[in-house]
């Protein structure tokens, strides 16, 4: 297989990401994003400082103009406590892009149906970068360029229903990238695609997913860098439950079902 050839299971991956982001086959060709491989990004120097002090809700779409946004008040605890308020709450559809999430960001940004985040940044993640919450399992969440760094525990929490995408994004020192709820009292099917995306050591995981429910991660032009790259999980498979029990570890690796990803997706320097 030449180097432009692409399997059966990888269009069809490539295409699910063209319908999550809007775009036409022919689309994602112009624009590169699936099979063009580059440098990341550099973090945006923010364009002025706004203190939020109740969660912004967003129906439609809300461009920040790259300022950066941070919690204050009761969104200024900069904790990890489960439960805190987001700075951002998104309504089913809408369009989140070009903010900075500085420090104290509460528990980030709510995604409640479809989303998009498009170039959203995060210095220093909260309880959760972004979660995903949709209850219809034609949700689709969309997260486009931007990058995060400071997670002590998760970046993305995929607590609903549906397909997420996370492309052209960065992340750094962090503990999970993605991680499908191990224990909601609502437990759903849930779909994965990380795809051209810039990996820095320390980290501990890229994905966690359910397989007893049937969830699916696929990894696609994934670049590592940093010392302890290498000892990063990729895919890790979990038994979920809906009780709140700590799900059980049951596998980690590709698998061709769950984890779908090869040697060849993955890259270190």
């Amino acid at each position: 297989m030449s180097r432009h050839e692409r399997s059966p299971r990888r269009r069809k991956a490539f295409a699910a990401l063209g319908a999550a982001l809007g775009l036409t086959a022919a689309g994602i060709v112009t624009n590169s994003m699936l099979t063009t491989a580059g440098a990341a990004s550099p973090w945006p120097t923010p364009k002025g400082n706004k203190a939020v002090t109740a969660t912004i809700e967003v129906s439609g779409t809300y461009d920040g103009g790259l300022k950066r946004f941070y919690g204050s008040g009761d969104l200024g605890d900069g904790g990890q406590d489960e439960g805190q308020d987001p700075i951002f709450k998104l309504k089913d559809g809408a369009v989140l892009k070009n903010v900075v999430l500085g420090s104290p960001a509460a528990d980030g940004v709510h995604c409640m149906g479809s989303c998009t985040l498009q170039n959203v940044w995060w210095e220093d993640v909260g309880e959760d970068a972004a979660s995903f919450k949709g209850k219809s399992s034609g949700s689709v969440y969309a997260v486009y360029g931007g990058g995060a760094r400071k997670a002590s525990d998760k970046v993305f929490q995929f607590n609903g229903a549906g397909k997420l995408v996370v492309t052209k994004f960065q992340v750094a020192d962090f503990g999970k990238l993605v991680r499908s709820c191990g224990n909601c009292s609502t437990q759903y099917r849930r779909s994965i695609i990380v795809n051209d995306v810039d990996v820095t050591a320390p980290g501990k995981s890229l994905v966690g997913i359910n397989s007893n429910y049937g969830d699916t991660a696929a990894l696609r032009n994934i670049r590592i860098h940093g010392d302890g790259g290498r000892k990063m999980e990729l895919c890790e498979r979990y038994e979920g439950n809906d009780d709140g029990d700590e799900p059980r570890k049951i596998g980690s690796g590709p698998d061709g079902t769950h984890c779908r990803y090869s040697s060849s997706d993955i890259s270190y320097d």
